[in-house]
């Protein structure tokens, strides 16, 4: 089994313990590295991402257990960077200022800076709030909904610099076939247009396997569809478990690789002596 996780987020952002708990756990099941990558700063209230008084004292923290623990396990400092167009400090600019290892490029908000009071939040456990932003922010009409959420990936994949697509197809997961049909020519027309993008940057897409485990979700995100396509077109993935609990570091990765595997990848991307690298899956 592949024994890395990229995706990780502990008590700095919305995860559930101290990081050096994840570190602890990740040791138990003799991980080779572990990422970290907290939700970064976002410029108005919320309960999920780093604060600007805490952001210092998290990279402080990774490079405390870097240190610590570099005889045992490989530790990286990273950023799940949310991308709202209008609303952040460039990734490119967030990478050189920290001293990141990598970035993860996401979408969990839709909409931009000028209308901060109508973003739609995709994600969380209640899919009323995806239900309301529908309604309230785009008058009921999903197919404007989601097409908004593929283009803002298209904006991020076109105008930032990072790494990973972080889990790529997440706007699906409050779906569950009531709103629209993910086998629509329209739906994977969108989805066509983000993989064309995602090859010409040679961006790597992460296989999330958080949707599953957490019962949201009866595919990975990406889907099985979408991963086969991505194999096609000769884009690198990260296995990864989107973890805000260290029993989560590597929750379903059985089931992932034998996915990844069934749509064509012999191998899957890690981060080790600050280069990413392929390893046989």
């Amino acid at each position: 089994m592949i024994l890395y996780n990229f995706h990780t987020h502990s008590s700095f952002s919305d995860g559930s313990n101290f990081s050096e708990d994840y570190i602890l756990e990740a040791l138990k099941q003799n991980f080779k590295g572990l990422g970290f990558s907290e939700h970064s700063v976002l410029p108005f209230h919320n309960s999920f991402a780093l604060q600007v008084g805490n952001e210092m004292d998290y990279c402080n923290e990774i490079v405390r257990l870097k240190d610590k623990y570099k005889e045992l396990l490989e530790v990286h400092l990273a950023l799940e960077a949310d991308y709202i167009p209008g609303m952040k400090e460039s990734f490119k600019g967030l990478k050189e200022r920290l001293k990141l290892d990598y970035i993860i490029g996401s979408v969990h908000l839709v909409g931009s800076a000028p209308e901060r009071d109508r973003l739609w939040f995709i994600d969380g456990p209640r899919y009323e709030t995806y239900d309301e932003g529908i309604d309230s922010v785009y008058n009921g009409n999903i197919r404007k909904a989601v097409t908004a959420y593929w283009h803002q990936l298209n904006s991020m994949i076109e105008t930032e610099e990072f790494d990973i697509i972080g889990h790529l197809d997440k706007i699906k997961m409050h779906n569950k076939g009531r709103w629209f049909d993910e086998s629509a020519e329209w739906y994977t027309s969108l989805i066509d247009e983000t993989i064309d993008l995602i090859t010409q940057k040679d961006l790597m897409v992460e296989i999330n396997t958080r949707g599953v485990y957490k019962k949201r979700s009866s595919t990975f995100f990406p889907g099985r569809e979408i991963i086969s396509k991505l194999h096609k077109r000769g884009v690198r993935v990260v296995l990864s478990s989107d973890a805000h609990n260290p029993s989560e570091i590597s929750l379903c990765f059985d089931d992932a690789q034998g996915t990844i595997k069934d749509c064509g990848y012999s191998e899957v991307w890690v981060y080790s002596n600050s280069v990413w690298i392929a390893l046989p899956v």
